[in-house]
């Protein structure tokens, strides 16, 4: 059974940073392809970036040069740092990871919020 578990969410100032974990079970980050998304009511859920399990990396445009995508093979864990984050930035954070067979497995989310 596979199962992602998001941490690090929480209420921070704008200029502040935060880093988000993605601990995975019962599938190997270091040759699954993972990333990140995130959701706001109202909104169409985004994708922020995107690991292939080769190492090729994509992020969305408006995170570019803020958000680093990595992952620990060794803890199974993949992580979001967030630096400078913006209001426009607040949304719930879901981590997934595709395995070889194409089936995607998402988390529970995590939230993220950004004050002015």
């Amino acid at each position: 059974q596979v199962q992602l578990g998001e941490s690090g969410g929480g209420l921070v100032q704008a200029g502040e940073s935060l880093r988000l974990a993605c601990a995975a079970s019962g599938i190997t980050v270091s040759i699954a392809d993972v990333g990140w998304y995130r959701r706001t009511p109202g909104k169409q859920r985004e994708l922020v970036a995107d690991m292939s399990s080769g190492g090729r990396i994509v992020y969305a445009d408006s995170v570019k040069g803020r958000f680093t995508i990595s992952r620990d093979n060794a803890k199974n864990t993949v992580y979001l740092q967030m630096n400078v984050l913006k209001p426009e930035d607040t949304a719930d954070y879901l981590c997934y990871a595709r395995g070889a067979s194409g089936k995607v497995y998402w988390g529970q989310g995590t939230q993220v919020t950004v004050s002015s």
